[in-house]
């Protein structure tokens, strides 16, 4: 069967088929089965928002194909929890990482060391003809650095500092981040539950 995955972000894209390796045959973007579909984010959290998009997509695509889709973003305890859902278009201008990481780091300036802590999270949906939904979300834990670090991943990813490594999720090859992510531990608890 054909999993397609349920996101315009090639980044995601690409960590999602790394880490399902050969779980599926076939593992496309919604680009490549031919769709083009942008669901609106509107959600107020990331299980509603990853919900949405895998059930748009999957009635696109005409109750075909499985569909799996993420809403993933940061969540920094000193901030309640901001930029969370909003974590794509934090700083208003869209999709704009630069933007959003100079923000973070703009509204952290003041805040010491060990109160820096923060999560990645990933919440995921998939669904398949014939079956119940199947829902899960992963965490990935670290520390908000004070400046950017690395030059892999992307979105928060350059301040994002990962304890187990020592290094930013940024400076991690693709193998290390996938190995300990937010959207791995989620892709995880997905496949325990089908």
């Amino acid at each position: 069967m054909r999993l397609v995955i349920a996101s315009n972000n090639r980044h995601k894209v690409k960590e999602i088929k790394e880490i399902l390796g050969g779980k599926f045959d076939d593992v496309v973007s919604v680009k490549e089965a031919g769709i083009d579909l942008d669901v609106v984010e509107d959600g107020k959290t990331f299980m509603e928002n990853a919900m949405k998009k895998v059930l748009e997509t999957y009635k696109a695509l005409g109750g075909r194909d499985a569909v799996i889709a993420d809403d993933s973003g940061l969540a920094v305890d000193a901030l309640d929890g901001a930029p969370g859902v909003y974590s794509a278009r934090f700083a208003l201008d869209g999709h704009n990482d630069e933007a959003n990481n100079e923000k973070l780091l703009r509204l952290m300036k003041d805040i010491p060391d060990d109160k820096r802590t923060c999560r990645f999270v990933c919440s995921m949906a998939l669904v398949r003809p014939e079956c119940e939904t199947v829902t899960a979300t992963g965490y990935a834990e670290g520390v908000l650095l004070r400046e950017k670090r690395g030059e892999n991943g992307f979105g928060y990813d350059p301040l994002f500092y990962c304890e187990k490594f020592g290094r930013s999720f940024a400076e991690l090859t693709s193998d290390e981040k996938n190995s300990i992510s937010h959207r791995r531990r989620a892709l995880e608890g997905i496949f325990e539950q089908i």
